[in-house]
């Protein structure tokens, strides 16, 4: 199992080109970030509990944070943990990604979800009921932006005639974790995704099982798992190793920089703990 760090960065917390020194110096292999464009006051209740963490509230955008940390790093993976399509253009969005994986020369993992406050969701256009669709169709358009010299899509919620759009990525294809717990997230991921991105224990082995399954019947690579907000306890590591995820990403706090550093400095021991076989089950 490899591991990463997954972190809501504000504009109260570490910067973030210490965090990309400080992930890439303690030898993880990824850094996920979080995205909420804002956050409206008459929200959703946050899944967690009643009261939201001021972390939604102060995100830094993440293709600012991963640019940044592109600037600072030569190896580490620069994840969104997730990126909201529900609420962004695909055109302006594709040749962001695209932009950000030629600068970083090829390591960007694009995670996507749909969202989970419906007042954000809407906020940007997007009815709640349909913000699945929209992503789809948005992570589909994208593609074609990606891979086409001349690309178009025609759908319900997308439609742009022939374009062009440079840079490509580098990488081909540009990996897509699909984020989310629900009934339909297998579904999603083995329809326009690559891999999948869950942060719920709950059924996980069974389901890490049904996805691969699944693959192989379809033909398709075997699809990775990253499991996003590890806690910072073996235990927990333990029941993702026999699980079957590919990558831990392990959840530092969303805090100044000395904080940041004794977490991600515990981290980095848990990680090897696992990495050098002393947990293994």
């Amino acid at each position: 199992m490899r591991f990463g760090v997954s972190m809501f960065v504000t504009d109260e917390t570490i910067a973030p080109v210490v965090l990309g020194r400080l992930v890439e110096e303690r030898g993880f292999d990824a850094l996920f970030v979080t995205e909420h464009t804002h956050m409206p006051v008459d929200h959703t209740p946050h899944p967690s509990g009643p009261v939201l963490p001021d972390e939604y509230k102060r995100s830094l955008d993440p293709f600012v944070v991963l640019t940044a940390v592109a600037a600072v790093t030569t190896r580490v993976r620069l994840g969104f943990g997730i990126a909201l399509l529900p609420q962004r253009d695909p055109i302006v969005t594709a040749k962001a990604i695209a932009s950000l994986d030629v600068v970083s020369g090829g390591r960007v993992d694009l995670g996507i979800g749909a969202g989970w406050n419906r007042p954000e969701v809407e906020h940007h256009g997007t009815p709640w009921d349909q913000r699945f669709g929209v992503m789809r169709e948005r992570v589909e358009a994208m593609r074609a932006l990606w891979t086409q010299e001349v690309a178009s899509y025609h759908g319900r919620h997308v439609d742009f005639a022939d374009s062009w759009s440079w840079p490509k990525p580098v990488q081909d294809p540009l990996p897509v974790w699909v984020g989310g717990n629900g009934p339909k997230v297998l579904d999603r991921v083995l329809r326009y995704g690559d891999h999948w991105m869950p942060n719920r224990m709950s059924g996980l082995a069974e389901r890490v099982a049904e996805l691969r399954a699944r693959a192989q019947a379809a033909g398709r690579l075997r699809p990775s798992v990253a499991y996003f907000g590890t806690p910072l306890d073996p235990g927990a590591v333990e029941k993702l190793q026999a699980a079957g995820v590919d990558l831990a990403l392990l959840l530092l706090p969303s805090a100044a920089r000395g904080e940041v550093e004794r977490a991600a400095d515990a981290a980095a021991e848990l990680a090897a703990r696992f990495r050098d076989g002393a947990d293994q089950i």
